[in-house]
């Protein structure tokens, strides 16, 4: 299921106005209004949900497939990879793939209760990827994962999930407090999607379970355009 979510995010990605390769879609001026238009259209926005019909409220999950650009795909990907397969192999795949969309759809439902009248459009997979991130931590916590720091000159270093996982969300807790201009990156889905997985593998798994080895490279946010 995992590389099925990966396949279908980029297959959506492809065949969009966001990659640039459809040449459809024209190009210039011509291309950047079809983007507007293709996010528009599948993405959220927080000031349409809630007043909105059927169609709005089905957005928190047509944008769950719907990228911004090349980094922001690769980046949520390459995260999705990493940690959802364990976390799919504890689960199990149909009760996984719930889990992603389920809890992906509430980050950014949370997200945009918090901004309602926000009219930027919102896409993008972290709010989910955020809850396989919270998962992972309860049910893998001594799993020791591959991370890059940059203050530390980029040299991959090993640390357990339990030290990676929480210095990530406190690093989003800092940058959402420093959102003030406007989102650019929905920090509040990320934080909402972490606690909903946390809270779900808990819950439901009890006691975590001991392995040591995992890659963890850094996420990506939902991005605004």
């Amino acid at each position: 299921m995992t590389y099925a979510l990966i396949a279908l995010c980029c297959l959506v990605f492809v065949l969009g106005p966001a990659a640039g390769l459809n040449p459809a879609y024209g190009s210039g001026d011509e291309l950047l209004a079809a983007r507007r238009a293709h996010f528009r259209r599948w993405g959220v926005i927080p000031a349409e949900l809630f007043p909105g019909g059927p169609g709005a409220a089905l957005t928190p999950v047509t944008a769950l497939f719907v990228h911004a650009g090349w980094v922001h795909l690769l980046g949520n990907m390459l995260f999705l990879h990493v940690f959802g397969a364990m976390a799919e192999e504890r689960m199990g795949r149909l009760r996984f793939a719930l889990f992603y969309v389920g809890c992906g759809y509430l980050a950014l439902l949370g997200y945009a209760a918090a901004h309602a009248a926000s009219g930027q459009t919102l896409v993008g997979a972290s709010g989910a990827i955020s809850a396989v991130l919270g998962a992972f931590l309860w049910l893998f916590p001594t799993a020791r994962v591959t991370s890059v720091l940059p203050f530390l000159f980029f040299l991959p270093l090993r640390f357990p999930a339990w030290v990676v996982l929480p210095f990530w969300v406190v690093l989003q807790w800092l940058a959402l407090g420093r959102a003030h201009a406007g989102p650019g990156v929905a920090y509040l889905a990320h934080l909402v999607g972490f606690g909903l997985g946390l809270g779900y593998a808990w819950a439901r798994f009890g006691r975590p379970t001991r392995v040591r080895s995992a890659p963890a490279p850094a996420t990506q946010g939902e991005d605004q355009p």
